[in-house]
């Protein structure tokens, strides 16, 4: 299926260029979201200026959690194919901890209980557009105000992100991850 809307082509304005060379690995041409946003310059500006990619009051691995779960709840598979070639091993997440991102709970094992929390934070944003009382006491254990406005961002800018990745109909990058089918439970196949 094509996308929605076409990318733009190459030459790009000098800032978006710019951006894009500091962005993308040598050699690798931009991402199809990229491009798509490149053909209105103002708008590739302003959601250029609205990343969270730099070294903020979140580790790698936090920001990946919440950045994956997201898009995983968002059913951006786009997004968080890219996500999970990119930065899924850098961050040290094990095949059960992406299978779960996509199909598990927050309380799986595989999560330590800081990271569960984190997950808690994506799926209550997500399913209520709100974080209960006890979710926020328990999240200040570990993260200050400031990392806590950042979580805050950090969801709903990749639930932007999924909104345009979804709705574009943006074919997947090549190489990206794909979500993972879900496990079958043997015992539960009708003999």
């Amino acid at each position: 299926m094509d996308a929605r809307i076409a990318p733009a082509s190459a030459p790009y304005p000098d800032d978006i260029q710019a951006w894009l060379d500091r962005t993308m690995p040598p050699g690798q041409p931009p991402l199809r979201l990229f491009t798509t946003l490149a053909r209105d310059p103002r708008l590739c500006r302003k959601f250029f200026a609205a990343g969270l990619l730099d070294r903020g009051h979140l580790s790698p691995r936090q920001r990946e959690i919440v950045i994956d779960r997201t898009t995983a709840l968002c059913r951006s598979e786009y997004e968080w194919g890219v996500h999970i070639k990119i930065f899924g091993a850098r961050v040290g997440l094990t095949p059960e901890q992406v299978h779960s991102l996509v199909h598990g709970r927050p309380d799986d094992a595989c999560w330590p209980a800081a990271e569960q929390r984190l997950l808690r934070l994506c799926d209550a944003l997500h399913r209520d557009s709100d974080v209960d009382d006890p979710l926020w006491r328990a999240l200040r254990e570990d993260f200050s105000e400031e990392a806590m406005l950042e979580l805050l961002m950090l969801a709903g800018f990749y639930r932007t992100v999924s909104y345009l990745t979804n709705a574009l109909r943006l074919p997947m990058e090549a190489g990206a991850a794909r979500f993972p089918p879900p496990y079958i439970d043997a015992s539960s196949i009708a003999r």
